[in-house]
């Protein structure tokens, strides 16, 4: 029950996240830049999916199981808006929790800690 609800707050989260992106103007002068993502489980908080990417172009990491768990770099394109991520863990206690990280070009730009608990979840944007 548990991972199907874990799994349709993901998918819905995707969809309100790229649906609500504002019409843009593109620039051509902003570079590309390489997004990652980065979740970290803490005093036994195990990540167990993701939904990341940048604009529309989404991924997902199902199953994962794991406390510390990185995106591969995903490109966004010059002119690119944002950059989310949407995260879903669990643990033990009402003392675990687990961190969410957004890294742009290599630099941390966003970060986000999930309230302590049993079920843990984190939604993060970061405008270019």
């Amino acid at each position: 029950m548990f991972r199907k609800l874990s799994i349709a707050s993901l998918l819905m989260a995707a969809v309100l996240v790229t649906s609500c992106s504002k019409d843009k103007k593109e620039d051509n002068n902003q570079p590309a830049h390489k997004v990652r993502f980065e979740a970290v489980g803490q005093n036994g908080g195990v990540v167990n999916a993701a939904v990341y990417g940048v604009d529309a172009d989404t991924h997902n990491a199902l199953n994962l199981n794991t406390a510390n768990w990185s995106s591969p770099d995903v490109t966004a394109p010059a002119g690119a808006y944002n950059a989310n991520i949407v995260v879903n863990g669990s643990g033990p206690s009402t003392t675990s929790t687990m961190k969410v990280r957004i890294y742009v070009d290599g630099d941390l730009k966003k970060e986000e800690t999930a309230s302590p608990g049993k079920v843990l979840s984190v939604t993060l944007g970061y405008k270019f």
